[in-house]
């Protein structure tokens, strides 16, 4: 099932981009060899939304409500040896999300063949228990159980090897089983001169450990994690900082499919773009991303869920976590132990019931089984001081101070009911998360000396504000901005509406066809908006300015609703055809005192910086083609300048580029292609035209967009109007070989990009 057709009418609305509502079904057969009689079978669902039900031959299986939650199904006890075995997995969702949820497998489904007398799934766990100047000790933790009929004694066997993959550890213990035990084997490690995991040096090891049968392999890192309110996160001993993104799950043009190069590539592009971690709002990360964020560098808060017994939407998740809860924190534990960018188990996000006494103990039963599970990791929650108060408000009135302004929900999270009613909630918690509570941080310095907090989730517009106060404030360990990346559904929560959109919605949503939240840094392409700049010049991360234009078609216009997600309606672009001499609003971004705005020389416009906000100067002038230059002075002295010109749209021509041209002949790869339109060079952002796309050879197109937040296009289709200049094309291998993709625009030449499949190592 692929992309289907958004409509008006869908019952969730713009909370799940006008999607309706899907029960899949899929149907296998397999052979099951005489071989499997004393093997233990097992399927490895790691998502599958949602209330996933497992049939082999007919009979229930297994099954799980969560859509989220990575789970086994032991298939053993209904398989027919030597026949053929029917496999049938249905899945089943709507009004169940606020956001898109996408439907089916959308994760990846392992089927898992072992010995009687193996390792148990997860079974190997990797904890560094001591870093020392010369050497680390480091404890391999590994199940093992017996499933025959007879007692076994087996030797479990760890080998260590670094990056280079030489042997620098290992042990190797006799374990014996009677029939039907699961036991542990515990093995001290003492790696030399150890290669320590963060985030500017992700160094992995990787340890092979077998009982006999199959080997497993983990990838593990070493190091330390600890949090105290005077010398806040420190990553082996050394104070870090989280410059963090929410991102939700979904991968825009592939949906919800979480294909691993799709997920490494958000992070590659999201640690390019100046973060150095993310929370998975609001549900577990994939695998896929949890490798991808070991690989390079980037620390994680993995979320549970969106709820608990209070329900956010007609049949979402509260119907079934009363029920489930400790086998989803024990799900989640058992997917992040091994992995060092995981930092942070976030317990859920904005929970009502945590203002209440109950919902207390719900909280500390929480907090004390992830400890249980792994002593290891911080704990924290997600908590909207407003919204955990709610019950005192009028009907309607959170909702409307929320997003009348973008301090409006923080001082409503400031009230003596607030801090009374969440310090039980709270003290369960090792990080305290404030959602849109920043305002907190000096009051519950004062009130509550011993807490650690972070910004778990804050407006994007206010990072010129908050990131200051993250600095100076040692019991802050850091800021998500709600998002890193942009996401399908919450449709238009951060697009700006004008007087003439007569079809807006006053409220959280737009109407259809908005696609996208549109409120994140990155686009759903993976290129950076204007904010995403600015933030790196926040973070200082980057000396020189930045400067965005105001859609001058748009100057003149009343802005009737512009939510506190939002950013400037603007773009980087000095090209504007048809509006010469019309008046025009520039924002230049840049760590300086003033900026003086010149075009072809002449200076045109001069402001001071950080009068709307801090670290950027507005800047009304005229549109006229040419070279537009933004110099900055800190003190009367020119601190740095940036330049944009007019892209003569008589030289324009199509382009595609290739993120990578060598691929893997395996399902976890993929190619993305930037198709732009260029004139001399520079990105045309006034001539978009649509864009077809054709592949032929070993691969399909998987999905193709533009970062265009409202729009009927279908991410299936070849043919996509280029937004701002560009569009993005998604190539899947489809076995060795190579592919051509060529890319074809009325009136401009077509472009061909050539691409070469190799076999995969595992094919």
């Amino acid at each position: 099932m692929r992309d289907a057709e958004r409509r008006p009418d869908a019952p969730s609305k713009g909370a799940s981009a006008y999607y309706p509502p899907v029960d899949v079904t899929y149907l296998n057969t397999f052979d099951v060899p005489e071989s499997w009689a004393e093997k233990v079978v097992s399927l490895e669902i790691q998502g599958a939304y949602a209330h996933a039900m497992v049939f082999v031959n007919d009979e229930l299986a297994g099954n799980r409500a969560n859509g989220y939650a990575r789970f086994f199904v032991d298939l053993t006890p209904y398989l027919k040896v030597g026949e053929e075995n029917g496999l049938r997995v249905e899945t089943r969702s709507g009004q169940d999300s606020r956001w898109y949820s996408g439907a089916g497998l959308y994760r990846p489904v392992v089927l898992h063949v072992n010995d009687l007398v193996d390792l148990t799934p997860d079974g190997v766990r990797i904890t560094t228990i001591r870093v020392e100047d010369d050497h680390a000790v480091v404890e391999v933790a590994t199940s093992v159980r017996n499933a025959g009929h007879t007692t076994a004694t087996r030797t479990v066997t760890t080998v260590v090897r670094d990056a280079g993959g030489a042997e620098v550890e290992g042990d190797v213990t006799p374990i014996t089983l009677p029939p039907g035990q699961t036991s542990v084997v515990r093995q001290r490690l003492y790696v030399q001169a150890p290669a320590l995991w963060s985030v500017d040096r992700p160094n992995l090891y990787e340890a092979q450990v077998d009982a006999g049968g199959d080997a497993v392999v983990e990838r593990f890192g070493i190091r330390t994690v600890t949090a105290d309110p005077r010398k806040g996160l420190r990553i082996n001993g050394e104070p870090v900082l989280m410059r963090g993104a929410c991102i939700h799950h979904d991968n825009g043009p592939l949906g919800s499919a979480a294909i691993g190069r799709a997920e490494e590539r958000r992070v590659e592009l999201l640690k390019a773009a100046g973060f150095n971690a993310i929370r998975s709002a609001h549900n577990p990360v994939s695998v896929a991303m949890l490798d991808a964020c070991d690989r390079l560098g980037m620390l994680v808060m993995d979320e549970l869920t969106d709820m608990w017994g209070r329900g956010k939407t007609v049949h979402d998740y509260a119907l079934d976590f009363p029920l489930w809860w400790a086998e989803d924190l024990s799900a989640l534990v058992s997917k992040d132990y091994n992995h060092p960018s995981v930092v942070l188990y976030s317990l859920g996000n904005e929970i009502a019931e945590v203002g209440t006494p109950h919902g207390a103990v719900l909280a500390r039963a929480m907090a004390e089984t992830v400890r249980v599970l792994d002593p290891t990791r911080l704990v924290t929650n997600g908590v909207n001081m407003a919204l955990a108060v709610m019950d005192e408000l009028a009907e309607g009135v959170l909702l409307n101070e929320a997003l009348g302004g973008d301090q409006a929900m923080d001082q409503l999270a400031m009230g003596e009911s607030a801090t009374r009613r969440t310090a039980e909630s709270h003290s369960v918690l090792d990080v305290v998360g404030l959602n849109y509570a920043e305002g907190r941080y000096d009051l519950d310095r004062e009130l509550f000396g011993h807490r650690v907090i972070v910004g778990s989730e804050t407006f994007p517009s206010q990072i010129g504000r908050l990131w200051p106060m993250v600095v100076a404030s040692p019991d802050v360990i850091g800021d998500f901005t709600w998002t890193g990346w942009d996401y399908l559904g919450e449709a238009g929560i951060g697009a700006t509406a004008y007087q003439e959109d007569v079809d807006a919605v006053p409220g959280f949503e737009r109407e259809f066809p908005f696609l996208t939240g549109w409120c994140g840094d990155l686009d759903i392409t993976g290129f950076r908006r204007p904010v995403s700049y600015y933030r790196e010049i926040v973070f200082g991360l980057r000396s020189e300015p930045y400067i965005a234009v105001r859609r001058p078609e748009r100057h003149d216009h009343a802005i009737t609703y512009q939510s506190p997600w939002a950013w400037s309606d603007s773009v980087s672009s000095w090209t504007w055809p048809g509006f010469e001499g019309r008046p025009v609003t520039v924002e230049v971004y840049a760590d300086a005192d003033e900026v003086a705005l010149l075009v072809d020389g002449t200076e045109i416009a001069r402001a001071d910086v950080g009068v709307a906000k801090p670290k950027l100067a507005e800047l009304e002038t005229t549109y006229r083609p040419g070279e537009l230059t933004a110099v900055t002075y800190r003190k009367g002295r020119e601190h740095g300048r940036s330049t944009l010109r007019t892209v003569p749209l008589d030289s324009l021509r199509l382009t595609a580029t290739a993120d990578r041209t060598v691929l893997l002949d395996n399902d976890a790869d993929l190619s993305y292609i930037a198709v732009e339109l260029l004139g001399d060079g520079m990105l045309a952002t006034g001539a978009d035209r649509p864009v077809t796309v054709s592949v032929t050879g070993s691969g399909r197109l998987e999905g193709m967009c533009s970062a265009n937040p409202k729009t009927l296009e279908r991410f299936s289709d070849p043919t996509w109007r280029t937004f701002d200049g560009r569009a993005l094309a998604v190539v899947r291998p489809t076995g060795a070989g190579t592919i051509s993709v060529t890319c074809s625009a009325e009136g401009l030449a077509p472009v061909t990009v050539h691409l070469t499949v190799t076999a995969s190592p595992a094919s």
